[in-house]
């Protein structure tokens, strides 16, 4: 009687202990790090792009993804270890420093959404994603100008180029150029756009291209970062995202000359690491 006794009060025991642990873990290791503010970071993956939103609803956007598998290290410690679901991946165009990183992401991730254009490069690489996403069973979308998504209460992303089937242009022509708004703040993303598609969308949306905070296009390359664009534009801050002592020279010397030149803050990945923003809507400034 007495061990029996005893013996239930050990199970009772150890099962409070594994129902405290289990909510202890919970609470420190799965939830992820959305908070009341939007946040923006430009990953640091050396020589290549991966910029992640997340809403304060927790809407999670993730466009291009480096490489290679690290970024996986650098996504995990903004989403947190344990989150293991994206709602869309933008692939802004199939060269490998853009999409080579998605192959994993979309190993690892439960993605609702992928958006690419119709473009086509013949590499390994370019196939190796090409059956991710098939594999992952994600809605696809192909990109056009005017697509909308909202992402939350106070959150647009828009598609602004291509507004057509891109499937002859040069690669980096047929970067996927999308605006994210939030209230009053807004980011630019470019992929590696030329200046020449950069002028063409300046002719087309002129002053609705404002945004608070731009991501340089090619990594600082001087193929991009026109003049018209960065001034149609006008952010507070400006992000390239390059590996240091890159083979390129990335980025040019003439882009940082050129941004110089203007009011806005610059922000290096090869510097800083992963860039990280956050926005109340009405403000927007760096965390680390």
């Amino acid at each position: 009687m007495q061990k029996s006794l005893v013996w239930k009060r050990g199970v009772l025991l150890a099962f409070i202990i594994v129902i405290g642990v289990s909510v202890w873990a919970d609470i420190i290791f799965s939830t992820s790090n959305h908070s009341q503010y939007f946040e923006a970071h430009f990953l640091d993956v050396w020589q290549g792009d991966a910029t992640f939103f997340e809403t304060p609803e927790g809407v999670q956007v993730l466009i291009d993804g480096g490489k290679d598998a690290s970024v996986l290290r650098t996504l995990a410690s903004e989403m947190g270890f344990f989150d293991r679901t994206i709602d869309m991946v933008i692939a802004t165009h199939p060269d490998s420093d853009h999409i080579g990183g998605l192959i994993d992401v979309l190993k690892r991730y439960e993605v609702k959404i992928v958006v690419v254009t119709e473009n086509e490069n013949d590499t390994p690489t370019a196939a190796a994603f090409a059956a991710a996403v098939a594999e992952e069973g994600a809605e696809l979308i192909y990109a056009r100008a005017g697509q909308e998504w909202q992402l939350g209460a106070s959150t647009t992303l828009t598609i602004l180029f291509p507004d057509r089937n891109p499937i002859g242009f040069e690669s980096n022509a047929s970067s996927i150029i999308t605006k994210v708004q939030y209230g009053e703040i807004g980011f630019v993303v470019t992929g590696d756009a030329p200046k020449s598609i950069e002028e063409y969308i300046v002719r087309q949306y002129g002053d609705e291209l404002e945004s608070e905070v731009m991501k340089v296009g090619h990594h600082g390359s001087d193929t991009s970062t026109a003049d018209s664009f960065v001034s149609a534009v006008s952010p507070e801050f400006a992000v390239i995202s390059a590996g240091t002592d890159n083979r390129y020279g990335h980025p040019h010397r003439e882009v940082i000359k050129r941004l110089a030149s203007e009011p806005l803050q610059i922000f290096e990945t090869a510097k800083e690491g992963t860039v990280s923003l956050q926005s109340n809507s009405i403000m927007v400034w760096q965390t680390k």
